[in-house]
């Protein structure tokens, strides 16, 4: 015991000279954590491959983008010794690659392309995979997320849908120009020319019918303009190229929602086939409240399906959130949160945390990335919704935004939101919302300790003011 307490002594006496403190020193060189490592600079034509020296007489190579020359380089891989793969790309096209390496059980990795390109000097192809092999080497390269393979089947259906409801949208325009050149007022008179009145009135109109009394006739009972103001709303020019333009662009929208319905067809088939195994009674609940969406939504019942996938957790239980953003954010970061260390780390990857920063102790900038991320938007929009909510949620949102803008408030309660929603899908929690009533007291009990704590430490001490009788 002696001998290991002198020992101590001697060590921590050797590593203080002359009043400095010596600290132990570096290694020159890093060390190499992956040496079987290859990098990939993805192309539309043609990819190259690098694989550590030594490896092949060529240790760099071109494979073309076919999918024989996929197995080939894969193959050459296999022979140089490669067990991990790091690959670059600003497009789709490195998604065959990725899939035919991974189904040969290679260790693939994607890259964000701004953790690669900042090197100056390394503008070709080649010299482009040799640096990513090196970075790879030395373990420099962070891998982008990418979810489980059913959810990016999931998350595929779930794009294309969002692109076909973007394509229909763009046609409602088309009907509204045209009704616009012709100075009829059908959609700015009721809020929907795609509801039920403005459909059967378009097609009227397109049948031939110009009499405002009997295009009034086809309005239904719920809209709220009155009969008088909608007759006048359909007195216009009727011309026949604008009337083309009409049509084409009603053919289109309708077109455009059959394929949306097909589509919706084959979600539910795929959510029913993911979700078989989660289906049975001691793990999945009813959903407590039915949250009502916009007619963009799917017409089956989506939030069972949600739930089903879940385990039994309702993310729609967030106060914002419905089966479209719901649905929009699982197919986008999976299901298994413990990819991201906390809820910060999670809040970081979409974005919607401060990006500080920080020059000479000083904050220059405090504004969050600028990603494209779908989760993100879906929890903005989320945020969005709660600007009359009377709930804790919509609280928090009017007090930032009076403080700092609707911008900032949309960011901090779509950061709230992420919050709420990785806490639900990681321990199974539900949510419960205490009111707005609720979070007003407790800002204002936290406003009050504060002020104590300043009038404290200025030697005031603040009393309760009593009104006169």
């Amino acid at each position: 015991m002696k001998s290991k307490i002198e020992s101590e002594k001697k060590t921590n006496n050797n590593s203080k000279q002359g009043g400095r403190r010596v600290y132990p020193k570096l290694s020159s060189e890093l060390p190499k954590l992956n040496l079987n490592a290859a990098g990939i600079d993805i192309g539309s034509q043609s990819h190259y491959v690098a694989v550590p020296q030594g490896r092949d007489e060529q240790c760099v190579r071109e494979f073309k983008s076919y999918t024989s020359d996929l197995y080939a380089m894969a193959s050459w891989l296999k022979d140089c010794g490669v067990e991990t793969v790091a690959m670059e790309s600003t497009s789709v096209y490195w998604i065959p690659v990725f899939q035919v390496l991974e189904s040969l059980e290679f260790e693939v990795i994607l890259v964000n392309p701004r953790y690669v390109k900042n090197v100056a000097g390394r503008k070709t192809d080649v010299s482009d995979c040799q640096w990513i092999q090196q970075l790879h080497t030395y373990g420099l390269l962070p891998a982008s997320f990418r979810p489980d393979d059913e959810i990016c089947v999931l998350r595929s259906y779930w794009r294309h849908r969002d692109m076909l409801v973007k394509y229909a949208t763009a046609h409602i325009q088309h009907m509204q120009k045209a009704l616009d050149l012709m100075n009829i007022h059908i959609h700015k008179a009721i809020s929907d020319i795609t509801g039920l009145t403005g459909m059967h009135i378009l097609r009227a109109i397109l049948d031939g019918e110009r009499n405002p009394e009997v295009l009034a006739e086809l309005r239904d009972p719920r809209v709220k303009c009155s009969k008088d103001e909608l007759i006048q709303a359909m007195q216009g020019d009727y011309r026949p190229e604008h009337l083309f333009t009409l049509r084409q662009a009603l053919n289109l929208y309708e077109f455009y929602w059959q394929q949306i319905v097909e589509c919706d067809k084959q979600i539910e088939s795929y959510l029913t086939e993911i979700g078989a195994d989660a289906d049975h009674d001691d793990v999945i609940r009813k959903p407590r409240k039915k949250k009502r969406v916009g007619g963009n939504a799917p017409k089956f019942d989506l939030q069972s399906h949600l739930m089903r996938l879940t385990g039994g957790v309702d993310v729609t239980e967030i106060d914002g959130m419905n089966v479209v953003t719901g649905l929009t954010a699982i197919s986008e970061t999976g299901l298994d949160m413990s990819k991201w260390l906390t809820e910060k780390h999670f809040c970081s990857w979409l974005s919607l945390s401060p990006n500080n920063r920080i020059s000479g102790g000083k904050i220059l900038s405090a504004k969050t990335k600028k990603v494209a991320s779908r989760a993100a938007c879906a929890f903005r929009m989320a945020a969005q919704s709660l600007h009359n909510s009377p709930t804790a949620l919509g609280a928090f949102y009017r007090r930032i935004r009076s403080r700092s803008g609707g911008k900032a408030a949309v960011t901090a309660t779509a950061h709230k939101i992420a919050k709420i929603y990785y806490n639900m899908l990681k321990y199974g929690k539900d949510y419960v919302d205490q009111g707005q009533d609720y979070y007003n007291k407790r800002y204002q009990d936290r406003l009050l300790k504060g002020l104590q704590r300043k009038a404290a430490a200025m030697g005031y001490q603040l009393v309760e003011c009593v009104p006169c009788a």
